[in-house]
């Protein structure tokens, strides 16, 4: 038995009666002869509610049927059934947003979308166009908003053979169009408001590439206005801690990230002199062999990293007449090999002679070099190697 789709006709149709025809799965997937209960179909999710009293988690389209998800069985017989409004009319306020911004994209760029998302914090279209700046996309927006504002009508109508579609439907047959007057006409089975004035605010949020085509994320709605409430309550906080007006915090969050980059090279090029400092001292405190080599193998605390500053610490060390260093951490397995000019050795290939038949990864030139092995083991036996 086919499934009447009330939502076809009235999208605001929120109470309503119905007959269980059928159930399945101990009577948790619950067919209707009726519904307005939209299932997840062409980007927009599915409504939620009760049948007969019990929560509907889900709504699945099944061709000539829609399939009822339920929280407990539900009995057979006439069912009183209420949609969730709230998320409906969430739902109808971005999808018909999304066929407003969509619109005005061909309007002012001739750009198709190419893809939709409405998801339950924001949602998103995939528009065909190589790039978007932040001044298209502010006129994008000012566009889209005028349009609201001017509460122009949405309609829906069934048509064999629609003509001036945004873009042409490749089923045949009776279609359902949506569309705002003067602006759009879509083929759509989802649910719309009557006017773009319920539409709401229109809030572009982020600009990013998808597959060649820009994505851009949008509200509409309460959702615009609680996300722009937010914005502008992380605003005032920053400008807070600033002690500024909000207009100036761009400008002087700008001078402290560049003042912080300034001095973060700094400390790092001192960082760097220092560790370079403490490797002499630490040359000058090793004794030498009887062949005169002066060599050091220290152990670094687990998750170290062979960074600059061991690198700096190695080079001081080794800034000394025959000199080794090597620096060993355990977790994750890897090592730093460093070796004077005058050592008679090549840091790169000795490291390289050890790490291979352990199974390691590495290499370097005859002063400086490093690696990873997969294990422990191999890192002591590697080690063995370069200081019997």
């Amino acid at each position: 038995m086919t499934t009447e789709r009330l939502y076809y006709r009235d999208s605001y149709l929120v109470d309503f009666r119905a007959t269980v025809v059928d159930t399945a799965e101990e009577g948790r997937r619950v067919y209707l002869d009726r519904t307005a209960f939209y299932p997840a179909s062409g980007g927009q999710p599915q409504d939620a509610g009760l049948i007969a009293g019990i929560n509907v988690t889900g709504v699945v389209d099944e061709g000539d049927r829609i399939a009822h998800l339920t929280a407990a069985p539900v009995p057979p017989g006439e069912a009183a059934c209420r949609v969730d409004w709230p998320r409906r009319f969430d739902h109808m306020q971005q999808h018909s947003g999304q066929h407003l911004l969509s619109a005005v994209f061909v309007e002012m760029f001739g750009a198709a979308t190419v893809g939709f998302h409405l998801g339950a914090e924001s949602s998103a279209i995939d528009v065909a166009l190589p790039s978007l700046d932040p001044a298209q996309a502010a006129a994008i927006e000012l566009r889209a908003n005028q349009l609201v504002f001017e509460n122009r009508p949405l309609a829906i109508s069934f048509e064999e053979r629609p003509l001036d579609l945004r873009k042409p439907s490749e089923r045949e047959g009776l279609l359902r169009i949506v569309s705002i007057a003067g602006v759009d006409r879509s083929a759509c089975g989802g649910t719309h408001v009557r006017a773009t004035g319920e539409i709401g605010p229109l809030l572009l949020r982020k600009l990013d590439k998808a597959h060649g085509s820009v994505r851009i994320e949008f509200l509409c709605g309460l959702r615009a206005i609680r996300r722009a409430r937010a914005d502008n309550e992380a605003l005032a906080k920053i400008a807070r801690l600033l002690s500024a007006p909000p207009d100036e915090t761009p400008a002087i969050v700008a001078a402290q990230i560049q003042a912080l980059d300034i001095s973060e090279k700094a400390r790092r090029r001192l960082a760097t002199e220092l560790a370079r400092l403490r490797g002499g001292e630490l040359y000058r405190a090793t004794a030498p062999n009887a062949s005169g080599l002066r060599s050091v193998l220290q152990r670094l605390p687990k998750g170290a990293a062979l960074d600059d500053e061991l690198r700096a610490t190695a080079q001081g060390f080794t800034a000394g007449d025959k000199a080794v260093f090597l620096a060993v951490v355990e977790d994750p397995p890897a090592l730093l090999l460093a070796a004077s000019k005058d050592a008679g050795l090549h840091a790169g290939n000795l490291l390289k002679s050890a790490l291979t038949p352990n199974g390691g990864r590495g290499g370097g030139n005859a002063q400086l070099a490093q690696g990873s092995l997969p294990s422990r083991d191999a890192l002591e036996q590697a080690v063995t190697q370069l200081m019997p």
